[in-house]
């Protein structure tokens, strides 16, 4: 009598989809979208498209070979189990290879279609992102999040690149801006999901460093972010609009960074100041490159000076 050996199915498109990070890939999006509609320039709409698509697939490839290393760390997190990898619904292999075959595709479209500078620093920013953070940062120092910054910021600059073709100081500037704003969004959900990482021995700043120095640190990048987010202003990159919008939603910011920095939590604290504090950082990044295009889309029509 032969023997039925039950056979896996193949995942879904919707594991799939979940490997690209959705929920980031909107940042992501939004924020190479601005750097394209801000750059000085003109891009034809269908390659504008083809090019923020470029930066999508890439930020989701490198987001499937992050979960795919990961996939072990992932099934003792709680707010990472129900992944497709830890759960079960995906072998490992088919995880790597969509990663693989995402961030191919992307950096070689966008070479072909666009320019191969763009293509050259979407390839870093996979790199960056999949093997600098992901191996190397991640798992060995506190600081992860403050270098590892850098791997969502360049989603601006490639879209400034893929308009003009090559790298000035105001999307260097944009670059700057999301690298300083990751640490304090980041700390702020580090400090309510901090068990999470002590379980799974992710050096987090909260879980090395304790409370106290990591919210104090969220205090000291969110005063820095002041002058990195009015530097555009200063330099004559943009106007009044982008300028005071920077200026508002920063002092904004830091004041709710105050209460997280300066108060001690109490057992059975549901922690929400830091809860506040990352949905306004999210919602602060969107209004803040929104500001940016209304700006230089008004400039560009000679509605403001």
């Amino acid at each position: 009598m032969t023997q039925t050996v039950p056979t896996q199915l193949p995942a879904e498109w919707r594991d799939f989809f979940a490997l690209t990070k959705p929920g980031v890939m909107r940042l992501v999006i939004f924020t190479g979208l601005c750097g394209l509609l801000a750059a000085p320039g003109n891009i034809h709409p269908i390659l504008g498209f083809t090019a923020i698509l470029c930066i999508a697939m890439g930020a989701g490839g490198a987001a499937a070979l992050n979960q795919w290393w990961e996939s072990d760390i992932d099934a003792i997190m709680k707010r990472t189990s129900a992944r497709p990898l830890p759960s079960g619904r995906m072998a490992r292999t088919d995880a790597r290879d969509f990663g693989f075959f995402l961030s191919g595709a992307s950096i070689v479209i966008m070479g072909l279609a666009i320019n191969w500078l763009s293509a050259a620093i979407l390839a870093f920013s996979i790199f960056y992102y999949s093997v600098i953070y992901t191996i190397w940062l991640k798992p060995r120092t506190p600081q992860n999040i403050v270098i590892g910054g850098g791997a969502g910021a360049f989603p601006p600059l490639i879209g400034w690149v893929a308009v003009t073709g090559d790298i000035t100081l105001m999307p260097v500037l944009l670059f700057l801006i999301i690298f300083m704003w990751t640490p304090p969004h980041f700390w702020a959900l580090a400090l309510f999901v901090e068990t999470d990482y002590a379980k799974a021995g992710i050096p987090m700043m909260p879980v090395v460093k304790g409370h106290r120095s990591t919210r104090r640190q969220v205090l000291v990048y969110s005063l820095l972010m002041l002058p990195t987010v009015l530097a555009p202003w200063y330099i004559g990159g943009t106007g009044w609009i982008y300028g005071v919008s920077a200026l508002v939603l920063t002092l904004a910011f830091i004041a709710l960074a105050i209460p997280v920095a300066t108060r001690t939590p109490v057992e059975g604290d549901t922690m929400k100041p830091e809860k506040r504090l990352f949905l306004f950082s999210i919602a602060y990044l969107f209004a803040l490159f929104g500001a940016l295009v209304v700006d230089r889309v008004l400039h560009y029509q000679g509605i403001v000076a």
